[in-house]
Parts: structure tokens; C-alpha cells; sequence
């Protein structure tokens, strides 16, 4: 099973708690790990997170940079439970506009845990899902593919996400209704469940009340 995660309302929640924006993203990280320790003890196949989206870029620098220094944070102090947990790091999204020494360190856990069998914890950072079907056309016209063999699968094997498989649960927090240039392709046929509840208040009940509620729905892929 392969779940994907907008991790909405960092800021909101801390808001409410009468908390600066950052102590949000901080709660949030701590969410993040608990998740996805619990998706590998389930033996989930995948967990996509949207951590960073290429529109995000339009916020406060003061913003932007401590979620960099959260990032680097997580990519680096997360390796040995990564490991531990036998979980293996992807990460998709365009590369520009983060620093060189987060790509390293990113590089460097992806090819740390590549060899990892269990559950597989892909991050999408500076990601956008149109962004990434353009990439994907540029990669077909660049390799001047005919156009008789430009397909479903042509096209699915250009975007960052070749390889793995296409969610089955798209969970959404924060209540709002919209994929906000999330996964647009690979979500095609993913069941949706979403909760008013802030990313930092998504907790293990409420993740396995998300996965109780997807058992019970019917799957047709546009059949009867």
C-alpha cells in the first residue's frame, strides 16, 4: 500500500497555540517520524510526503530559512532510525534553489539507506506536479522519442516518481479540499480522506481511523 501526505496547517496549529510559525514545523518534523515509523511497523510499500512545494518558495525568507535548517536537521539526524527502521529514503522534486550542502547530505542519506527492503519514504521538496510533467515532456522531446510511442507509461516513466507505484490514500490535513499541485498524475484513481485536524495533531488513532475508513471503500478504477 502506498500512502501520500499533504502535511497541512504547520502554521495554523501554531497560531492557535499562540506559537511563532517555526514551532509549528518543528512539531510537524516530530510528526513526520512517528508516521513513519508506524507505516514501516504496518509494512506499508510507500509513504510520500509533501514537505516543501515549489510554490512555497513565496514565503518570508525568515520562513524558508529555518524550514532549510529543518530539513537538513531531519535528512542528517534521521539516518541511523532510517536504517534501524530498514527504510529506504527517496526524494523527488527540482533541485534548484537549495543549497549545496542540503543536496549533499540528501545525496548522501538516499545512497546511505538504497539498499534498505522496508518501507520506502519518498520526500517531495521544491516539488510541483505540473513542474514535473514538463520535466518529464522535455525528457521525451530530449531523448526525441517517436511520437507513436508516447504513452501512458512513456510518460509515467519520465516523472520523477518512475518506479514506484501510484498511491492508493492520499491524506490530507488541515481540512482543506483541493491537491494543490500534488501528485496530479500519479493520483488519478487514489481514494481521498481528509480531516480538519493540523499536520503536528495528526496522531497514530487518527492515521489508523484514515486506514480503517480506506478498507471499507470500494475500488472500481472506473468499472462497475
Amino acid at each position: 500500500m502506498h500512502i501520500a501526505i499533504i502535511m497541512d496547517g504547520n502554521g495554523r496549529w501554531a497560531n492557535r497555540q499562540g506559537l511563532p510559525r517555526y514551532e509549528g514545523h518543528r512539531a510537524g518534523a516530530v510528526r513526520v517520524r512517528e508516521i513513519t515509523e508506524e507505516c514501516a511497523r504496518r509494512g506499508l510499500e510507500q509513504l510520500t510526503l509533501y514537505c516543501l512545494s515549489s510554490e512555497n518558495w513565496k514565503r518570508p525568507k525568515q520562513e524558508l530559512d529555518f524550514l532549510m535548517s529543518l530539513l537538513h536537521e531531519y535528512i542528517v539526524g534521521q539516518r541511523t532510525n532510517l536504517i534501524e527502521n530498514g527504510i529506504q529514503l527517496s526524494i523527488i522534486g527540482r533541485r534548484t534553489g537549495i543549497s549545496e550542502e542540503i543536496l549533499y547530505e540528501m545525496d548522501r542519506s538516499v545512497a546511505m539507506t538504497a539498499g534498505n527492503k522496508g518501507l520506502r519514504l519518498c520526500l517531495a521538496i521544491n516539488y510541483g506536479s505540473r513542474g514535473e510533467i514538463v520535466d518529464a515532456v522535455k525528457k521525451i522531446v530530449k531523448e526525441t522519442i517517436p511520437c507513436e510511442n508516447i504513452d501512458e507509461d512513456c510518460i509515467a516513466n519520465h516523472l520523477y516518481t518512475s518506479g514506484m507505484s501510484e498511491p492508493d490514500l492520499l491524506i490530507r490535513t488541515a481540512g482543506e479540499l483541493r491537491l494543490s499541485n500534488y501528485l496530479l498524475w500519479q493520483l488519478s484513481y487514489a481514494e481521498i480522506w481528509v480531516t480538519e485536524k493540523c499536520w503536528p495533531d495528526f496522531d497514530i488513532p487518527l492515521f489508523t481511523q484514515a486506514l480503517d475508513d480506506f478498507s471499507k471503500r470500494k475500488r472500481r478504477f472506473g468499472g462497475l
